[in-house]
């Protein structure tokens, strides 16, 4: 997804944050550096991959550890330095529900029900799980079979030199359905063969011969207006940009522009975990940015100003969290989870699969019921109808960087706090997977507690470094209901969507949290076909 030149990550630095993940679905070269930070062995001391050899390096424990919850650490860049960007929303969903599956079925031959999703391995006896021992070196090879076979950037390399700090052979390809290694290497080339394909072009393939390229469109798709021409005021308008080539943060190459594309238009075709075709998910036209009826049209637009001009600097600093998909969705998930494990009747590894599954398939199935209407629909965004409605008469809004509130903008001149997404407006796709982790998250604990606080030091914000915020601000979220209320209300404050748009995407997400979790208990409780 283009940014368009600021990438806002607010200053937080993130205080637990998966070392092999390195944010939702990518490995950074950061992160992996901070295996040190955890008190892993140094790299380079390769003693093979048994589980003895792995049980003698220092600093994990495999024996009492969990890969998943205890293997993180700090990396204030929020996965920057990984190959998928902040923004890059399609493809980090999809890398990340890829790893959790491979998670889960590399755990499920350890669990007295469970049964995998893509490789049904046998079970193994309780006496092999008496310990987290298999658990975690399964999990780990897991891993990296799908950073290796699915990812194919610098993420693979990086997690194949975690293994080696951990004392495990990342060349160790075994297939041995009664070892450790065997099942995690076998879960996450399942998981990697049985998604190559499903739609979401990466191979890079499709409709092609030579010259493959990951995740292009093959669709057809093409924009009704163009970046210069506003021909249907309610259809969507890529955006003019900076190009951002070599230092990106806000530094764009001087004098070179790019116009944004609508990225992954395939995604409303891919496959998804629990329903069988979008379609079947209905969601009203978007009649508050159709041009046509013009005082809706207005009062959009209007709205969209207000907020702009109201903005405080709480507001922004929210809107920047939560635009970092990095950041917002991810530690999400670690907060609820870390709410729900203390003391006796925490979870267990298991537990945390499941958990993180559960969230990962609903925001993933989320997304290509999003993509559908956002095809559909094809909506404008605010910043090509303010200009329409108001042309370059002045209006009341945010300045710009340093600028606060100001009366004279030119609404031609006019910009939102965040960078606009490249793709049409309608439904909010933050929102609706927002909203589906959620209520998945809520099913899964059977309450609505979240307990996310974040520390957000005096002019750390992103946009306007060194002045927003003016004072250190706490942000907290003690429920999952407020955290999805300030993410919808954030895309106004930001100035990327209408009020209406953001009120429907809540709703229309929640329902995939609620089949997720049905799905993944399903597997979890060995209630499937073979």
């Amino acid at each position: 997804m283009t940014t368009s030149g600021r990438s806002p990550v607010p200053g937080f630095s993130p205080r637990r944050r998966s070392v092999l993940l390195g944010g939702i679905g990518g490995v950074s070269t950061a992160a992996l550096a901070t295996l040190g930070h955890s008190g892993t062995a140094a790299a380079g001391q390769r003693a093979g991959s048994t589980a003895q050899s792995a049980a003698q390096q220092p600093g994990f424990d495999f024996d009492n550890g969990n890969f998943i919850r205890d293997l993180r650490g700090e990396d204030a860049q929020g996965g920057a330095t990984s190959s998928v960007a902040f923004m890059d929303v399609t493809v980090v969903i999809r890398d990340n529900v890829l790893m959790n599956l491979a998670w889960f079925d590399a755990l499920a031959p350890y669990h007295p029900t469970a049964v995998g999703i893509y490789s049904r391995i046998g079970r193994r006896p309780s006496s092999e799980s008496s310990t987290n021992r298999n658990l975690n070196i399964a999990g780990l090879y897991a891993t990296y079979r799908v950073a290796q076979g699915a990812f194919k950037d610098e993420r693979a390399p990086a997690l194949g030199a975690a293994l080696t700090a951990f004392g495990l052979d990342p060349d160790d390809e075994s297939e041995d359905p009664t070892t450790a290694v065997g099942i995690g290497n076998m879960a996450g080339k399942g998981v990697v063969a049985a998604r190559e394909r499903d739609g979401m072009n990466a191979l890079g393939d499709e409709g092609r011969k030579y010259n493959p390229v990951p995740y292009r469109d093959y669709t057809g798709y093409r924009p009704v207006n163009g970046a210069f021409d506003l021909v249907d005021p309610s259809r969507w308008q890529p955006r003019l940009t900076t190009h951002n080539r070599r230092l990106g943060h806000g530094v764009g190459d001087k004098g070179v522009f790019t116009v944004q594309h609508f990225i992954t238009p395939q995604l409303r075709l891919v496959q998804p975990h629990t329903y069988q075709d979008p379609a079947e998910f209905r969601l009203a036209a978007p009649r508050h940015s159709d041009h046509t009826r013009a005082r809706d049209y207005k009062r959009s637009v209007d709205e969209v100003l207000e907020a702009s001009a109201a903005l405080t600097d709480e507001q922004k600093v929210k809107a920047e969290f939560f635009d970092h998909m990095l950041l917002g969705m991810r530690l999400s998930q670690y907060a609820a989870a870390d709410a729900h494990d203390q003391g006796t009747g925490g979870l267990d590894m298991h537990g945390w699969a499941h958990l993180f599954l559960t969230h990962s398939v609903a925001q993933h199935d989320a997304l290509i019921a999003v993509w559908h209407q956002k095809h559909r629909y094809d909506a404008v965004r605010p910043f090509s109808a303010i200009r329409h409605v108001y042309g370059s008469r002045p209006v009341s809004a945010w300045g710009g960087v340093g600028e606060g509130m100001v009366n004279d903008i030119p609404a031609d001149q006019w910009a939102g706090y965040l960078n606009v997404g490249d793709h049409p407006e309608y439904p909010s796709g933050y929102v609706a997977i927002g909203s589906a982790e959620a209520q998945a998250t809520r099913r899964f604990f059977d309450d609505d507690v979240l307990a996310l606080t974040r520390q957000v030091p005096a002019g750390s914000g992103v946009v306007e470094p060194g002045a927003t915020p003016a004072g250190d601000l706490e942000l907290r979220w003690d429920t999952w209901t407020d955290f999805v209320e300030d993410c919808a209300t954030s895309r106004v404050w930001g100035g990327v969507n209408f009020t209406k748009t953001v009120e429907r995407a809540i709703p229309f997400g929640e329902q995939f949290g609620d089949r997720s979790y049905e799905y993944v208990q399903r597997y979890v409780d060995g209630d499937v076909e073979d």
